[in-house]
């Protein structure tokens, strides 16, 4: 479960360059609750997902994890509780390591094991995970992780996520940077994950497709606020358009093409 409650972020506070990228934010996510956010360039939603996450210091308001007050802990504090996948395939692995060791790095997260016990221990069941995605990745374990593709390690950031027992999985754009037909896998198989390990997920988009078809409810945030909040039968049978013309009128005014992507 996330709770968030009055939350406001302000960067360079008291200075000329001050700028308020939340404004008072509340949201709850039930435990197992799948939200897609939507929103323009600079609507706050990665420093939603950084606040969530400990990269960014709340000015106001509280964060909660499964009922823990996070708000003041830092990243490392919050690790054992958050998993994430960043927009950059290339962020959330070390690409000098093998595959076998980034997994082994993530399936000990929160724990003082070594490097080598952890593969030793863990073996057989990461060589079913990445059996599992169906890439034939199983057979190349002792590669390095540089040698792969985009797609691939993005595919495998999802296993390394899921490894460990988090209470929260944040995703931040993490289809942006793969072609559409690897885009389309990594979607399917983050709802997957989320079904088979029942995660509290929160996933950032720029599509508003993706942000009708994926998850089981959708958040649009405006200038460090939530316009809009739908789910069940009003977001099921809502189309893009749909969703263009509700945030249209929550705001009371147009929407340009550049303002609000739309595809």
């Amino acid at each position: 479960m996330i709770k968030v409650s009055n939350l406001s972020v302000v960067f360079g506070a008291g200075t000329p360059l001050e700028k308020r990228a939340l404004n008072g934010v509340d949201l709850t996510l039930e435990a197992g609750e799948f939200v897609s956010v939507i929103g323009s360039n600079g609507a706050g939603k990665s420093t939603l997902l950084g606040a969530i996450a400990g990269d960014v210091l709340a000015t106001e308001g509280r964060i909660e994890i499964d009922g823990r007050d996070v708000t003041r802990q830092p990243t490392a504090r919050r690790a054992a509780l958050v998993a994430r996948v960043f927009q950059d395939p290339l962020a959330g692995s070390c690409g000098q390591l093998t595959i076998e060791e980034n997994l082994a790095i993530a399936a000990a997260r929160g724990t003082r094991r070594g490097l080598g016990l952890a593969i030793g221990k863990r073996r057989t069941m990461l060589h079913e995970r990445v059996e599992a995605l169906g890439l034939g990745l199983e057979s190349r374990l002792t590669d390095k992780m540089a040698l792969l593709s985009g797609g691939q390690r993005q595919a495998l950031a999802l296993v390394m996520a899921t490894l460990a027992k988090s209470s929260v999985l944040l995703l931040d754009e993490h289809t942006a940077a793969l072609d559409p037909g690897m885009a389309e896998f990594v979607i399917h198989l983050t709802d997957r994950f989320v079904r088979d390990f029942r995660l509290t997920t929160l996933m950032v988009t720029h599509s508003m497709r993706q942000a009708l078809d994926t998850g089981t409810r959708t958040v649009m945030l405006h200038e460090g606020r939530i316009v809009l909040d739908v789910s069940g039968a009003t977001r099921s049978g809502m189309g893009v358009e749909d969703l263009v013309t509700m945030f249209r009128r929550k705001r009371g005014k147009a929407i340009d093409d550049d303002e609000l992507l739309t595809s």
